[in-house]
């Protein structure tokens, strides 16, 4: 792609997810998804191929009907409360708004485009997908926590948690599988809004900095398939064990970064005496626990010993400090976890 035009499409996806941000005016607010959905387009499409304009396709349709659901819900809405201030719903369109907010982020059961969008794109845009595209509805869901039905906030926590780890089990494809890791990981910050919203905000953190950094290490070896991560071994093994050890955090194994916000929700459902909820959700996340484990096993086991290097040469690893930070966030922050809560 143009310099130029990369630049300026990066330049939008900026000012429209600030926007949104900014806003207490759902039509700015909607202005802003507008922005950023539209700007995101011809980095899907970047590389002329039949799936990455069906993904492109698909991203705009689903996408486009949640922009129409929110605009009108916020339409009716200022019609019948005659303001347009995104705290100030009432009760029928807060359900609405927050299932288009849903749709945008890709929770169960309004999942079935994200797979198969991030499976169609290049990485890097699967990157900005997966978590620069989150925070502006995220942003939106946060503001209306307090005016959303708790059922209903439940019941798409534990059918994403379900759903991202059932669909991760049997998939080879990585891409796919953080597709689905996406989806269960909102899963759990969705199901704890209601109680904490705070504690789903250090969440949507560490979540972005580990699919960040699983992301940053698929693209230094490109690629996109567990088999081209065990070809990667021979060629830098250092980073093919810390994306083991990713995978792990994004797991939520101890004493990893993504073991604190498991952790602190448990305690925190615990503390407001849902303890069935808790016990489900815990049952729930074992089916992702094994794909992960499934998937780090595979990548020990298909480690090819008696490979030479000189048959790897073809495989260039484009190793930055970004990924290296990243992949050091990723894996290292779970003792300052309480100095984040603090600070937020």
């Amino acid at each position: 792609m143009n310099p130029t035009a990369l630049m300026i499409m990066l330049l939008s996806l900026a000012i429209g997810t600030t926007m949104t941000l900014m806003s207490h005016h759902w039509l700015l607010a909607w202005i802003g998804l507008e922005i950023n959905t539209l700007a995101i387009i011809p980095l899907m499409t970047k590389t002329p191929h039949p799936r990455a304009i069906e993904a492109a396709t698909k991203y705009f349709l689903t996408q486009a009907s949640a922009s129409a659901l929110i605009l009108f819900s916020a339409t009716m809405n200022a019609w019948k409360t005659g303001e347009w201030s995104i705290t100030l719903l009432s009760d029928p369109y807060t359900i609405t708004l927050s299932m288009a907010l849903m749709m945008k982020l890709g929770l169960a059961p309004l999942h079935f485009w994200l797979p198969e969008v991030i499976q169609g794109i290049p990485l890097s845009t699967g990157l900005i997908l997966s978590t620069w595209q989150k925070i502006a509805p995220m942003t939106l869901l946060l503001q209306i926590s307090h005016l959303t039905d708790l059922k209903l906030l439940i019941t798409m926590g534990l059918t994403s948690i379900l759903i991202g780890g059932w669909g991760g089990i049997n998939q080879t494809q990585l891409r796919k599988v953080m597709a689905f890791s996406s989806i269960g990981h909102l899963g759990w910050m969705v199901l704890i809004l209601k109680f904490n919203p705070q504690l789903m905000l250090f969440n949507f953190l560490l979540y972005i900095t580990m699919t960040a950094a699983m992301f940053f290490s698929l693209m230094s070896i490109s690629s996109t398939k567990i088999s081209e991560i065990s070809s990667s071994w021979p060629k830098s093994p250092i980073l093919v064990t810390t994306m083991m050890l990713v995978l792990l955090s994004l797991a939520g194994l101890p004493p990893l970064t993504g073991f604190s916000p498991k952790l602190l929700i448990i305690l925190e459902l615990a503390k407001q005496n849902t303890l069935l909820l808790a016990s489900v959700t815990m049952l729930a996340s074992l089916l992702a626990l094994f794909f992960y484990l499934r998937l780090t096993y595979v990548m020990i086991l298909t480690l090819p010993p008696h490979i030479p290097p000189s048959s790897t040469h073809w495989r260039t690893t484009k190793n930055s400090p970004l990924t290296a930070t990243m992949t050091t966030l990723a894996l290292l922050i779970f003792p300052l976890s309480p100095t984040f809560l603090l600070i937020i």
